[in-house]
């Protein structure tokens, strides 16, 4: 009999399976095994009851069958089962789901967060319970997040007949942080101003000061400069508003001579940063590296499952004693001068669950150079972000000469600031320092000789939008979702089409403003980031065991989210209702013979039986100028014209599929069947096939696609389909 350890991902078999040696079988569950049943009321897979949650879950698709078929045979030959699921609250859930799948009595929890012997060893040597506290805050996050999808979708969002598809607990405060800054760079009025500078023979340039500031070398060290800025600032006056004022200015800096009224300077420390989490992680990979977040955390999977970095789903900067130390004698070792008197110590981010350790290297001696020859040339990017941010994390800091000069012409004051590094300390491997800027030496009451004096005319600039790295950095401060849904999140709004990428930067679509301006009316508290991030502390008090989870579910439903749907019920109705109104005041004052915009058609609705609306529309998305609406107010379903088969359909997501176009062939990824679908292209008619599940072609499986050759159907990714195989 052997020992069986439960993973999630195959990716990390290979590498425990050497650390535990014989005597040991690793496997591995694909992740998710089990998920709740799409059935019940609006397919929710669970019942709330007066202060109780009745969950039904069942296999996650056929792979999760097939996964589980394979599981129970390698309990059976087990002595003993240890489950190894990654270390968050996701991972204990998940582990939860094995026990319960696997009818496992006793298993063993055991937790490491890097895939090292010694911390493997350890995991196991020390075993615990499954945490039920952890998997109570998944299930309710599990069951919560359906709640609001599955309700919110159907009951709001499909009856707003604009396409789009599904809202989100996480998903629609986002989507708002979006629009809300998207609606401000549209009310933006730009205005213009001038900024006015002179330059001085003596080598420096100075900027007009409509009042002077505090001075540069005595303020408090501001905070570790962005990432996402680099450090990097820009250098104007203050701001000028009319062409004559900066006129004026320019003629008296010409005018009247100018000297050195005061000199300022200070030395001044900038303490290391801390090291990385994983939304500090995703904007740094965003910055320097272009990775989406997405990419940024596959990424980060890849060398944590080699064994190279600790767990990548954090928001803890704690680091182990024993790597800290480490670190130190590295640096006694290779950058003396380095070395703190004492350990740094890095403050926690607000709310954090510090459930682990920050993201680091699990051995400081593997330099980044070591590394490109053993993985791809991602991965060595990553890592090398990894490994420098986190030895800068315990590096002294850096020290800064800071100089402020003022100089005088008339009464007028122009200022000029210099930084020079002193002493690099921790920006010898994270540099987030401004360039220097050297000041010359000069004198209290020196005169100085004027080489310029201008004024260079700007404009006010709309608030940017923001970048992946910038999104998930306001998720964070805000309080919208954790660490695991940071990426998924920005990864479902582009997949539903709500933003797009536009040079780098997140803009709403259309869609995704009309869904939000909707939801805003309707559902407004869904919105609030401090509505999402108090459920999330929730969450957080489920998951330390000071609040019951079914409780909790059932009273925000009972109190909040069931009254909120039948209000945004009830405001749809009444909007509809008064569109209607207000359809048939306008066509009665028409001139006769001028079509209706609204009118009874014989067309029977396909859900319901209720004879459909047709309803005029100028979008362009549609091949008429119009649409069927269902009559019944409760059922919201719409068809659109297809001009080439001449009949009305409905949206292709709720098709019954055709039967004639499946194959027998499994789909490569996800084991549906293939199913043959016929296009136009260059004006001829094409067959090609794929996936027969729209979810997964929009997902897994967008890769899944077979196009038709001589011999068959053959695919860039997958190879080959003989003709053959396609016989039904």
């Amino acid at each position: 009999m052997v020992k069986l350890l439960l993973i999630e991902s195959p990716g990390k078999s290979k590498k425990l399976s050497q650390i535990l040696g014989s005597g040991w079988q690793v496997k591995a569950s694909m992740g998710h095994v089990r998920e709740l049943a799409n059935d019940g009321d609006d397919a929710l897979g669970f019942d709330l009851l007066d202060s109780r949650v009745e969950c039904r879950y069942e296999p996650r698709e056929a792979r999760g069958q097939k996964v589980l078929a394979e599981l129970r045979q390698a309990v059976k030959q087990a002595e003993a089962v240890y489950i190894a699921t990654d270390p968050d609250r996701e991972g204990e859930t998940i582990g939860w789901h094995l026990q319960q799948a696997l009818k496992l009595k006793n298993p063993h929890r055991v937790v490491y967060s890097e895939i090292t012997p010694q911390a493997v060893k350890a995991a196991i040597a020390h075993p615990r319970a499954l945490d039920q506290s952890l998997v109570a805050a998944g299930r309710a996050r599990d069951c919560l997040d359906k709640l609001v999808g599955y309700k919110g979708s159907k009951h709001v969002v499909w009856r707003l007949n604009i396409g789009a598809k599904s809202m989100g607990r996480v998903q629609s405060a986002t989507l708002h942080l979006l629009c809300t800054r998207e609606k401000d760079i549209q009310a933006f009025k730009p205005q213009d101003y001038w900024s006015v500078w002179v330059e001085y023979q003596e080598g420096f340039k100075a900027f007009y000061r409509a009042k002077l500031k505090a001075k540069a070398a005595s303020r408090p060290d501001a905070e570790v400069a962005d990432d996402a800025t680099d450090g990097k600032e820009s250098q104007e006056s203050d701001k000028v508003s009319s062409q004559a004022d900066a006129d004026r200015l320019v003629a008296i800096a010409r005018s009247t001579p100018h000297q050195v009224v005061t000199i300022d300077g200070k030395i001044t420390q900038q303490a290391a940063p801390p090291p990385f989490i994983t939304s500090s992680l995703q904007q740094a990979a965003g910055t320097k590296l272009r990775f989406s977040p997405d990419k940024t955390m596959k990424v980060a999977q890849s060398l944590y499952e080699a064994g190279h970095i600790t767990y990548m789903r954090t928001d803890s900067v704690t680091l182990a004693a024993p790597f800290c130390a480490a670190v130190r004698q590295y640096l006694e070792q290779h950058d003396p001068t380095n070395v703190p008197k004492q350990t740094a110590r890095h403050r926690a981010v607000k709310g954090a669950q510090d459930a682990h350790e920050a993201i680091r290297p699990t051995d400081i001696d593997r330099v980044p150079a070591q590394l490109q020859a053993q993985v791809s040339g991602d991965d060595a990017k990553l890592y090398e972000l990894i490994w420098n941010r986190a030895i800068a994390s315990q590096c002294c800091p850096a020290r800064l000469r800071k100089t402020q000069i003022v100089t005088r012409s008339g009464t007028i004051d122009w200022e000029a600031r210099g930084q020079v590094v002193e002493f690099p300390g921790y920006t010898r491997y994270w540099n987030n320092l401004s360039a220097d800027t050297q000041l010359p030496a000069l004198q209290q009451g020196q005169p100085l000789i004027l080489k310029q004096a201008a004024a260079d005319k700007k404009q006010t600039q709309p608030p940017p939008r923001y970048t992946e790295p910038k999104l998930v950095q306001l998720m964070e401060r805000k309080g919208i979702g954790r660490p695991s849904t940071y990426a998924p999140t920005i990864k479902t709004l582009k997949e539903r089409e709500y933003v797009q990428v536009e040079k780098s930067k997140l803009q709403p679509t259309a869609l995704g403003m009309a869904l939000d301006n909707a939801l805003e009316t309707l559902l407004p508290d869904l919105l609030q980031p401090e509505f999402t991030a108090q459920m999330e502390l929730a969450l957080d008090t489920i998951a330390q065991g000071k609040q019951d989870w079914q409780r909790y579910l059932t009273d925000w439903h009972r109190t909040y989210f069931a009254p909120a749907l039948e209000k945004a019920s009830q405001l749809l109705l009444t909007q509809g209702t008064r569109s209607a109104q207000t359809s048939t005041r306008t066509n009665s004052h028409k001139a006769t013979g001028t079509a209706s915009q609204v009118a009874v058609t014989k067309t029977p609705c396909p859900k319901c039986g209720v004879a459909m609306s047709k309803v005029s529309s100028k979008s362009k998305k549609l091949k008429a100028d119009h649409f069927l609406k269902c009559g019944a107010a409760s059922c919201g379903t719409v068809m659109f014209w297809n001009a080439k088969g001449k009949q009305y359909e409905l949206p292709y997501a709720q098709r019954i599929p055709d039967p004639a176009a499946f194959t027998d062939v499994p789909c490569p990824v996800c084991g549906a069947l293939l199913e043959r679908y016929t296009y136009t292209k260059d004006g001829k008619a094409k067959t090609m096939l794929r996936c027969s599940l729209m979810e997964n072609r929009r997902g897994k499986c967008k890769e899944v696609a077979f196009f038709e050759g001589h011999d068959g159907f053959w695919s860039p990714k997958f190879g080959t389909l003989t003709l053959e195989s396609l016989v039904k």
